[in-house]
């Protein structure tokens, strides 16, 4: 570490050495501790933009050119900074990252690099269709293999095979998947220098990747550095609006994902951030948010995703105490996923027409076919909303789909007998049940299981206890609604017997 924090001066940086020091947690590899106690606002340490690594500041897009880059389609994803990665790390001592690049980690908890009967532990699970290994490894041959093969000049035959593999490949991709930083380019507002409105979350293209916001209301801190300079191989700032033009599918601009070295090392755990980065001109700033004790780790944020995503993303999962309805540890976040075929399959068992047409005019609306269910186990609307449509009688939908209206997400029992069935189908998706899962986790069990069955159990234990906590709902709702059916049944027939009642004396007068 003394190694890496020297380059990090040398290049620039600035570290608040008796404020933060890094060391290993238990469990947790390398992470930062306070060294006394900190206050709120607090600089832990600086780093300049240059020193991040991306796509903007690694001299190899321009070394390819841009009309090059954007050829092999390495402007869309991950891909070209993949390659960015990898190139440096070639380059050797000549690299500006020769001292950072080798401290990151090469070995992964991550299920993209499990074996296939762990793998099959994750059944039923929303990690299983997001691991993308297939996605990546088309990615690998179809951009990155034809790139480096059309400039031998920069990427020579002899070094292919340790630097441009495709384990090279998977481990930068792992590399990015959990360090990367989104850092937007400083775009000051009426000309002037400092600070910005703060992106809010819902516009983050990316929820999940640790975040940058705009410098918090503090002193102000000289910048460190100058400017780029575009004899160093950097991507001009310029470029920004031809860039603006690259984001993928999600919204992402590759350009934005950048290494930042020493902010990756901060750990993140549910609800724990004390730290945040903020991003100045020519600056990154690592900034205390609240005080923090002295011996107390020092956390950044991923976002507080579920542990899904903590899993496929990072290789480690979050148990903290739940609140109701659940109970027990586990992640708060914590989210399933329920298709919409198995809402069409659970609906086609009644009689119905035209489901397909109904779902094809869903899709065109919504764009969406998941429905997802939080630890709050409250019933999404869109699911009730797409159970009504199913059920529709054909007047009524094709007044629906005139007007442009999906029905209201009112329930009634035969919207909630779908959805229980549909929950109870979702729950058979798994290869085990919560009572098994639950005995997998005690402490005498647990310590058997592998790291990566112990994740995934507790993933899926996760996921089953939404879905059997609404489950519980939605039955406790059929009876209330079955008990007041059966109170207007009965007021029904009261009403009825003092009828017959009134007749009976009526006729004997």
């Amino acid at each position: 570490m003394d190694e890496l924090v020297q380059w990090f001066y040398a290049q620039g940086g600035g570290l608040d050495e008796s404020s933060m020091g890094l060391t290993n947690f238990a469990g947790q590899g390398r992470g930062a501790v306070a060294l006394r106690d900190l206050p709120e606002g607090h600089t832990l340490f600086t780093i300049p933009r240059e020193l991040t690594l991306s796509v903007r500041t690694s001299s190899l897009p321009a070394r390819l050119g841009m009309e090059s880059w954007k050829q092999f389609g390495l402007h869309i994803g991950w891909t070209g900074l993949i390659l960015c990665m990898m190139w440096e790390e070639s380059l050797g001592p000549s690299s500006r990252w020769s001292t950072y690049l080798p401290t990151l980690p090469s070995n992964f908890d991550t299920p993209m690099f499990w074996c296939e009967e762990d793998l099959r532990e994750l059944r039923g699970t929303a990690v299983v269709d997001k691991i993308g290994k297939d996605d990546a490894e088309r990615d690998y041959h179809e951009k990155l293999v034809p790139a480096i093969k059309s400039r031998p000049d920069l990427f020579p035959e002899e070094l292919i095979p340790q630097n441009y593999s495709m384990e090279r490949y998977h481990i930068m991709g792992s590399r990015i998947l959990s360090r990367t930083f989104h850092v937007d380019p400083w775009k000051p507002e009426n000309g002037e220098k400092g600070q910005q409105e703060e992106r809010s979350e819902e516009s983050d293209p990316d929820p999940h990747s640790m975040d940058v916001d705009v410098e918090p209301p503090a002193e102000t801190h000289e910048p460190l550095i100058g400017q780029r300079e575009e004899e160093n191989g950097d991507i001009d700032d310029d470029d920004d609006e031809e860039e603006e033009d690259d984001e993928d599918e999600d919204g992402e601009n590759p350009a934005d994902v950048a290494m930042v070295p020493i902010a990756d090392m901060l750990n993140a755990r549910y609800g724990s951030e004390n730290a945040k980065l903020f991003y100045e001109e020519r600056v990154l700033r690592m900034v205390t948010i609240k005080p923090i004790k002295s011996g107390e780790q020092i956390w950044n944020t991923y976002g507080d995703p579920p542990n899904c995503d903590l899993l496929r993303r990072y290789g480690h999962v979050d148990l903290v105490d739940l609140s109701q309805p659940l109970s027990g540890k586990g992640n708060p976040a914590d989210v399933v996923e329920v298709r919409a075929d198995l809402v069409v399959a659970s609906v086609s068992k009644t009689p119905a027409s035209d489901l397909q047409d109904r779902v094809d005019w869903w899709l065109e609306l919504t764009d969406d076919d998941t429905f997802v269910i939080m630890t709050d186990c409250e019933l999404p609307e869109e699911l009730a909303s797409f159970v009504r449509l199913l059920f529709l009688a054909n007047d009524e939908w094709e007044k629906a789909r005139k007007k442009g209206k999906l029905p209201k997400a009112k329930v009634d029992p035969s919207t909630l007998s779908i959805v229980a069935d549909v929950l109870e189908r979702r729950l058979r998706e798994y290869p085990t049940t919560i009572e098994e899962d639950e005995q997998l986790l005690v402490p005498e069990r647990a310590g058997h299981l592998s790291t990566n069955k112990k994740h995934a159990a507790i993933v899926r234990l996760g996921e089953k206890r939404i879905l059997d906590g609404t489950l519980r709902k939605v039955k406790d709702m059929m009876s209330v609604h079955g008990a007041q059916k059966g109170k207007d049944k009965k007021r029904g027939s009261d009403r009825h017997g003092d009828d017959a009642e009134r007749r009976v004396k009526k006729s004997r007068r």
